[in-house]
């Protein structure tokens, strides 16, 4: 998600540099008057961010090496055999599994038609490693690498990504789990489900998508080749009262869970009374998906990797780029983990297979699901031990999400991005974000480099990194400022980022 439209500037290599040597060469709105100097941008070469990146590390850690090799490929759905991109012909590609702490070193060699670069989505490290082209990093050019390499700060379920174009809804995605050495656990058995939308190699890919979303707005074209609103005369927008209006702008002719559709799904062996940790993450372009066991009551324990009070649910909602992990025990029957994509009529499963027999039509567990309540996470409160302290806010930023307008335009503050319009903070600052949603579609806000603390209903919401903002509604985050850096803000709709609902979170020395 790094293309610039109109009115946003064209950033080339020579901004790169800028922003690397920390020259600050351009002003940040509202940061300067007059004749002041230009404020100074501590970018991606800043000598900061080595210093941060030395304090995260220590002494005779350990080091994971890993290789990513980006190349086009066929991958067997269940339902179709497509043409896509993927990380080593695998989908989802194969997981990294490290330890808080660790150093990361990953190497990317790109084998594909365009440029890429890897996203590390919720993790709190260095910003030069933080894969935004230009913002943090050339792009890596086709038949190029680059050296990613870290110190993993935090535990939990995290998962990485391009972020270039629409090359995520694709397949260039994996999970990335950071376990925590000194966690108690509890849980017998450990299932990681990466859910998702698909349509690359059904006949149109995320570009073409994205060109007729540019060229027709709202709705776009669907898959099965009828024109969506857009006063077509063709299919209504997809609609979730869950998500208090517009579901999504792209209906995917399949819905994946680990890779596969329901008819053919991946099968996970357990036994009656067992405990299984679920970490489920969500790397859907344009789908919320609505997930649970039907008949079988799930605790959510951590929200974007940090813990929450435990939490007893049915059904949860799971947005772009949200991962929610939670415990059940398995029961002496077949079961399906069902994921329900949200207001588009179309299901995904895991099958839980605790016995002999077959497990229930999916069709059928997804009408009982849909009778169960569901939880949306903004308000659980955070775990006792990764709660933000007490503390008034330094500064706050108003983060107006609209659209769309002429053209499928989506917007921050009334324009689309532009790093040298970004939202300034310093070292230190306790920030608020104060996003206001004025459009009829629910946006995933990612803030990059961070975790958030929702002020949820109770007053101390969930620690998290991406939070979903509904139509009409506002809702407030806090973070601290201490990762400093230049980092990407954005909606998790892979087309309303492309399309210009992105900006920065803008450190100053």
């Amino acid at each position: 998600m790094s293309r610039q439209l109109p009115p946003g500037p064209v950033l080339d290599r020579r901004r790169f540099l800028a922003l690397s040597a920390g020259a600050g060469a351009t002003l940040l709105a509202g940061c300067a008057t007059g004749k002041a100097a230009a404020p100074v941008l501590v970018g991606p070469g800043s000598p900061r961010i080595s210093q941060l990146e030395q304090a995260r590390s220590r002494p005779g850690q350990r080091s994971v090496d890993a290789v990513l090799k980006a190349t086009p490929g066929e991958v067997d759905l269940g339902a179709a055999r497509v043409s896509t991109w993927t990380y080593g012909g695998e989908l989802p590609g194969r997981e990294i599994r490290v330890r808080r702490g660790d150093l990361l070193r990953v190497r990317l060699q790109n084998g594909l038609p365009q440029p890429t670069t890897v996203h590390w989505h919720g993790l709190a490290l260095r910003n030069d490693m933080d894969g935004v082209p230009v913002l943090t990093q050339p792009e890596v050019a086709p038949g190029a690498s680059f050296d990613y390499a870290f110190t993993v700060p935090d535990a939990g379920t995290y998962w990485f990504h391009p972020h270039v174009g629409v090359q995520l809804d694709r397949g260039l995605y994996a999970p990335l789990i950071v376990e925590d050495p000194d966690e108690a656990g509890g849980y017998d058995q450990e299932l990681v489900v990466v859910f998702d939308d698909w349509l690359d190699g059904t006949g149109r890919n995320p570009d073409q998508v994205l060109a007729g979303l540019l060229a027709n707005g709202m709705g776009g074209m669907d898959m099965s080749g009828m024109d969506m609103g857009g006063g077509s005369g063709g299919m209504t927008m997809p609609r979730s009262e869950l998500l208090g209006g517009d579901a999504g702008d792209v209906v995917y002719p399949h819905y994946l869970a680990n890779g596969r559709t329901a008819d053919a799904p991946r099968t996970l062996d357990v036994r009656p009374g067992q405990r299984v940790r679920l970490r489920m993450i969500n790397a859907s372009g344009d789908t919320a998906f609505r997930v649970g066991v039907p008949g079988t009551s799930m605790t959510i324990t951590h929200t974007d990797g940090f813990a929450v009070v435990p939490t007893s649910a049915e059904a949860v909602l799971l947005g772009m780029g949200e991962r929610i992990d939670a415990v059940i025990k398995i029961p002496d029957a077949v079961v399906p983990l069902l994921g329900l994509a949200e207001g588009k009529d179309g299901i995904t499963q895991v099958v839980l297979r605790s016995g002999l027999g077959a497990a229930p039509d999916a069709a059928t567990a997804a009408k009982a699901l849909l009778k169960r309540p569901v939880i949306q996470v903004n308000d659980l409160p955070a775990a006792e031990p990764v709660a933000l302290t007490a503390r008034e806010p330094d500064v706050v930023h108003a983060v107006k999400l609209g659209g769309p307008e002429p053209g499928y335009t989506w917007t921050i503050n009334g324009r689309t991005y532009d790093p040298a319009a970004g939202l300034p903070v310093r070292e230190g600052q306790r920030v608020r974000l104060r996003f206001e949603n004025t459009t009829t579609m629910f946006h995933p806000m990612h803030l990059h480099g961070h975790t958030f603390q929702v002020r949820g209903a109770g007053g101390i919401g969930p620690r998290k990194d991406t939070a979903i903002v509904l139509p009409k509604q506002t809702i407030e985050v806090d973070f601290d400022a201490d990762n400093a850096g230049q980092w990407l803000m954005h909606c998790h709709n892979v087309y309303h980022g492309e399309a210009g609902m992105m900006t920065v979170v803008s450190y100053l020395e």
